[in-house]
């Protein structure tokens, strides 16, 4: 039993054996099959990488060829163009040299004619101090005496031909421009409905009877005197029957006031607490009505895209007033004024009318600085961004700064015209009376004036100067002298016409 184990040990062992060396035998055959193979493919792709590395090298071959000969028929041709400029060059250098031959010769032809006129003034210059000499011997004064009364009578000459076509000048335009302003100024007045000035200091309530005044007037006058302290007017209670008057410079707080009285007698109780809520609510219902006020006027008069500041403060107006003149019906006339001038000029219309509203807008600004309420309400317009043009007609309506567009001449005029007309203001007599003796003490000033008169109203200044102290060139010199004076330094409303009268009396008695 072992001998037949070991005999198949050692035949399985002999058997592996033969297997091992069998498959040895094979995969040795294999590997130098796949080696050889591997070796074939290897030539094969060297072969074809040096094909392909040959193909490559003579297209680069090619291209090179290409390049070198492009490069090559490029400088050619500027070569050629270089040999074409040279030869150009060369013409030129030929022509400009025969140019140059021409040119010395025609300065040497020059040189000589030079010469000749040179010799020519010399001679000249000799004959003309011959002739001057035996001039100044003949006339018995010298060239530059002579030249100088010629100069001093051409001078006279002129002044009196310039002098002459100035009058004429004015003369035609006086009365051109008079004739078309009248024109403009009386169609424009025609179609302008004003009224007359009112009452600016005292407004009446009107009452039934004494009973409403004593519960007014309250114990021991508490109620007036709550009424002034919250209203900052004065209310007068005397015998006047049926009527209590309210004083006051400003006509917004007498508004108030009026209103404040009428609400409280209606309701009947009258009492401190009271009186301080009803004026409080009336001022805030005047605040709205003054802004509704300011945008019916802009409505009206076709004006678009006001500040809201500004719409109040033309509200505001319907309450002040100037000499009298409701300042909102003064700024209506002159936006409407303002606005007819300038259709008849051919200027923009909407730009005058909205100038013409609001110059008077500085009068009722809250704010209280020290300058003229012409530049005070230019300030308030630049401030709410309105147009340089009307800044500029606001801020100028006095003459207190520049004008420098055509519609502030139109507002100013447009505003003279509604001041000045019958009517339109109060003034006090004796500030009338003083600047008709300011015109007649500043005209009485100049030399030669013997008598001044103001008359028509201060319209006109007739001025009789002295025939022996006063030649008839300078009255009309001194006219406008005395126009300017006026103008500069008085304040007055419209025109003043000044009338310089010369005139000669001769006077002989036959006995």
């Amino acid at each position: 039993m072992l001998i037949v184990i070991l005999s198949s040990l050692i035949s399985a062992v002999l058997a592996v054996a033969a297997y091992i060396a069998i498959r040895r035998f094979i995969l040795k055959g294999r590997k130098e099959e796949i080696i050889k193979q591997a070796e074939l493919e290897g030539e094969k792709i060297k072969n074809d990488k040096i094909y392909q590395a040959k193909e490559k090298f003579l297209q680069l071959k090619a291209e090179h060829d290409r390049h070198v000969n492009e490069k090559n028929n490029a400088i050619r041709d500027a070569e050629n163009r270089i040999k074409q400029k040279e030869n150009s060059l060369n013409q030129q250098n030929s022509e400009l040299g025969r140019k140059n031959k021409e040119a010395e010769a025609i300065r040497e032809n020059l040189k000589a004619q030079l010469e000749i006129v040179s010799r020519k003034e010399a001679e000249y210059e000799h004959l003309r101090a011959e002739a001057i000499a035996q001039i100044e011997n003949i006339a018995g004064m010298s060239a530059a005496e002579a030249k100088a009364q010629l100069i001093q009578s051409m001078k006279d000459e002129a002044r009196t031909e310039a002098q002459s076509y100035i009058n004429d000048v004015m003369d035609e335009a006086r009365l051109s421009a008079a004739k078309e302003a009248k024109r403009i100024v009386i169609n424009t007045i025609q179609r302008t409905a004003t009224e007359t000035a009112i009452e600016n200091a005292v407004s009446v309530f009107h009452i039934e009877n004494d009973e409403v005044k004593g519960r007014i007037i309250g114990r021991e006058g508490r109620n007036i005197r709550a009424l002034e302290a919250a209203t900052g007017v004065e209310i007068v209670v005397d015998d006047t029957p049926d009527a209590i008057l309210i004083s006051g410079f400003d006509p917004v707080r007498r508004e108030i006031a009026r209103l404040s009285l009428h609400q409280l007698v209606v309701d009947g109780r009258i009492h401190p607490a009271r009186i301080e809520e009803v004026v409080a609510k009336v001022t805030k219902q005047l605040e709205e009505e003054i802004m509704e006020t300011g945008k019916r006027t802009c409505i009206d008069l076709g004006i678009h895209g006001l500040a809201p500041e500004l719409t109040r403060m033309i509200g505001r107006m319907k309450y002040r007033s100037s000499y009298g003149q409701n300042l909102l019906k003064h700024s209506r006339e002159v936006a409407n004024i303002s606005a007819i001038m300038a259709a008849e000029l051919g200027l923009n219309v909407k730009l005058a009318k909205r100038a013409g509203l609001l110059h008077d807008i500085g009068k009722v600004s809250e704010e209280d600085p020290e300058l003229p309420h012409a530049l005070l309400g230019m300030k308030l317009a630049e401030k709410f961004k309105e147009k340089a043009e009307v800044c500029n007609a606001i801020g100028s309506h006095h003459e207190e700064m520049e004008m420098n567009t055509t519609i502030a001449p139109i507002v100013m005029v447009a505003d003279a015209i509604s001041g000045a007309r019958p009517g339109a203001r109060r003034e006090v007599i004796e500030s009338y009376i003083k600047r008709l003796k300011d015109m007649e003490n500043i005209a009485s000033s100049y030399n030669g004036v013997t008598k001044a008169y103001a008359i028509q109203a201060g319209r006109e200044l007739r001025v009789i100067v002295g025939a022996d102290q006063v030649s008839d060139s300078d009255v009309e010199k001194m006219s406008a002298q005395i126009a300017k004076q006026i103008q500069d330094e008085m304040t007055y409303p419209g025109q003043v016409k000044i009338t310089v009268i010369r005139e000669i009396r001769s006077v002989a008695i036959a006995k």
